[in-house]
């Protein structure tokens, strides 16, 4: 997918025009109907075409949504596209971790992060998200009355304290997911607010919130990983081999990137998981035929044992349940790029300095790439039987050079968690609607209350 030959005569082959979008307010733009509800404006702009023009205050947009132009964006980031400079909000809490740094500094840390979540190491993780959702399952009495988010996010929580800080305090989970509840509300605050527009000096209720929660993050991070440094010998956790990594120079990660990737980690392993698996629970309660299919799939490779690692690729059908949660329910809800000299997508010139925007909501429920694109099927991804899914159509970790380091670690992560609980109980979720809110990750706008009830074998 070359962006190389940006011409005329190549968007007219390709069939990629640039039409405009909401003609917007004076200094504004867009922004008020972004804020109000953004996946459904990022719906409305993919009702304008593939290429839309549009403007987010005072800056320059376009927003794509055919697969092969978030193809281009994806893979040509670092060389036609800069990351964006994010809010405060989002800094204050990130840092400049690998998934914001650019150029050669992400390409170093990169480097040094990468080797931490290879699948080897994925593997080696893969026993502790097993044996502490067991301990969760033993908790459970069929009848009882759960609140999913909540059980779903003390879990995670516990799973990311043992596998990347090497410990098992229960404090060290509850400060840092109090502390990352406050980040993800306020970062989706400021960003589709008018807080987007304010100048990182301009104090506002929102941002001493972001402060003092990144007070509580680095606070624990720093205890941890002086922890580690005082300790002896080798340890298996993630937080371990980040310290011991050399770049090509033999330089280790300082402290304050130490802090910055061990947060990063965390929200991967932790925030985002939870947020797939509630969904999940949520779309298998009021998809019957689907959660059968599950339990017949996990009676079958697994019998009456625990799922292992081994146990992942056998675990086609949970795996399917997975992706197609991530399809209608994106943790991560889009992505951006800022377009540098002579950029272009769809054979079509983007200026320098546009900022592109692509949401993972709007096209992965676009019905021209998934047929019936509201309904939750998993068979739409049985690699035999299912649909042809276009490359980009769906892109929940990103894509390209910059795809999420944690996408193995997520997707082994959420379906042995699945298939320790599901090979259990069925969770019977309350009726009514439930929103997604777009945060940091998609989060749902309410408790979701659950039944749990005993599978009969």
């Amino acid at each position: 997918m070359s962006t190389q030959t940006g011409t005329a005569l190549e968007a007219e082959r390709r069939g990629h025009t640039l039409v405009p979008g909401p003609k917007g307010l004076p200094f504004l733009g867009s922004m008020p109907q972004f804020a109000k509800n953004p996946l459904a404006f990022f719906e409305r702009l993919r009702g304008h075409g593939d290429m839309v023009r549009w403007r987010f205050g005072r800056n320059r947009c376009v927003f794509i949504s055919d697969p092969d132009c978030i193809g281009e964006l994806l893979t040509e980031t670092e060389r036609s596209f800069d990351q964006p400079t994010l809010g405060i909000a989002f800094r204050t809490v990130m840092g400049n971790g690998v998934v914001v740094a650019q150029g050669a500094d992400w390409r170093r840390k990169r480097s040094l992060v990468q080797p931490s979540v290879r699948p080897k190491q994925v593997k080696s993780y893969a026993s502790t998200m097993a044996d502490s959702t067991v301990e969760l399952a033993d908790t459970w009495k069929a009848g009882e009355r759960i609140d999913i988010k909540r059980e779903m996010a003390a879990l995670t929580q516990r799973i990311a304290v043992r596998t990347i800080f090497g410990v098992d305090t229960p404090a060290d989970a509850e400060s840092m997911g109090r502390a990352m509840d406050v980040a993800q509300r306020e970062i989706g605050k400021e960003f589709s607010g008018i807080g987007a527009l304010l100048p990182d000096w301009v104090p506002t209720p929102g941002r001493a919130r972001i402060k003092k929660a990144a007070a509580v993050i680095d606070a624990e991070v720093g205890r941890v990983v002086a922890r580690h440094r005082d300790g002896d010998g080798e340890r298996p956790d993630l937080l371990s081999r980040l310290l011991t990594a050399v770049d090509e120079t033999g330089a280790h990660l300082t402290d304050q990137e130490i802090r910055d990737e061990t947060v990063t980690l965390y929200i991967g392993g932790h925030e985002t998981t939870s947020s797939t698996l509630v969904w999940a629970w949520y779309l298998l309660s009021r998809n019957p035929r689907a959660r059968a299919a599950l339990a017949e799939e996990l009676d079958r490779v697994l019998g009456d044992r625990e799922p292992t690692f081994d146990d992942y690729t056998r675990l086609t059908y949970a795996q399917s349940v997975v992706k197609e949660t991530l399809r209608l329910y994106p943790t991560i809800w889009l992505i951006t790029g800022v377009a540098k000299e002579d950029a272009h997508i769809g054979g079509v010139p983007i200026p320098q300095g546009t900022r592109v925007w692509s949401s993972q909501w709007a096209t992965q429920r676009d019905a021209r790439w998934f047929p019936e694109p509201e309904e939750f099927r998993p068979e739409r991804w049985d690699a035999e039987q299912g649909d042809e899914i276009a490359e980009y159509a769906w892109f929940p970790f990103g894509g390209g050079p910059r795809v999420c380091l944690g996408t193995r670690f997520a997707m082994v992560e959420a379906v042995l968690i699945l298939a320790v609980l599901a090979r259990r109980f069925e969770l019977d979720v309350d009726p009514g609607t439930v929103r997604p809110v777009p945060t940091l990750t998609l989060q749902p706008d309410r408790d979701i209350m659950a039944t749990v009830r005993a599978r009969q074998s």
